[in-house]
């Protein structure tokens, strides 16, 4: 009795694990998309090297009107993390200055594993407040 109650939460356990890792179909990783409001354009620019787990980098946002105007001084928050998993990004990275052309740095960020995570951005600019959410798949070579 005792086995088959073992080997039933064994195989329950490796189950959600799985359900867990797989990425779900469909998943939108583009990397420019409309904000929820329509009122930016937001293009997600990550390092130019490889992603790799627990290291910081920093990306970039470029920010337009739908126009494709470039909109400048604006107000960007960062947030984000494992939709799967439940659980933000382990730092709390952020707008660290605005580059030319409605571009913006974002320093401090870090993934703490491999997997699907969410990047979400809350943007605060001459359209109005709006926000965008991006997702991107950090890969297990990223890992090592």
């Amino acid at each position: 009795m005792n086995r088959f109650i073992t080997t039933t939460i064994s195989s329950f356990a490796l189950a959600a694990a799985t359900a867990c890792s797989a990425l779900p179909p469909n998943l939108d990783t583009s990397l420019t998309h409309t904000s929820v409001g329509k009122k930016y354009v937001v293009t997600l620019q990550p390092p130019a090297g490889p992603v790799v787990v627990n290291q910081m980098h920093a990306w970039q946002v470029k920010l337009a009107s739908p126009a494709g105007t470039p909109i400048t001084h604006a107000q960007i928050k960062v947030d984000g993390g494992m939709p799967q998993h439940g659980h933000g990004l382990p730092t709390r990275p952020q707008v660290t200055r605005e580059l030319p052309n409605g571009t913006y740095l974002i320093e401090g960020m870090k993934f703490s594993m491999t997997g699907w995570w969410e990047i979400k951005l809350a943007i605060d600019g001459s359209e109005g407040a709006d926000k965008v959410t991006f997702n991107t798949v950090v890969p297990e070579s990223a890992g090592r």
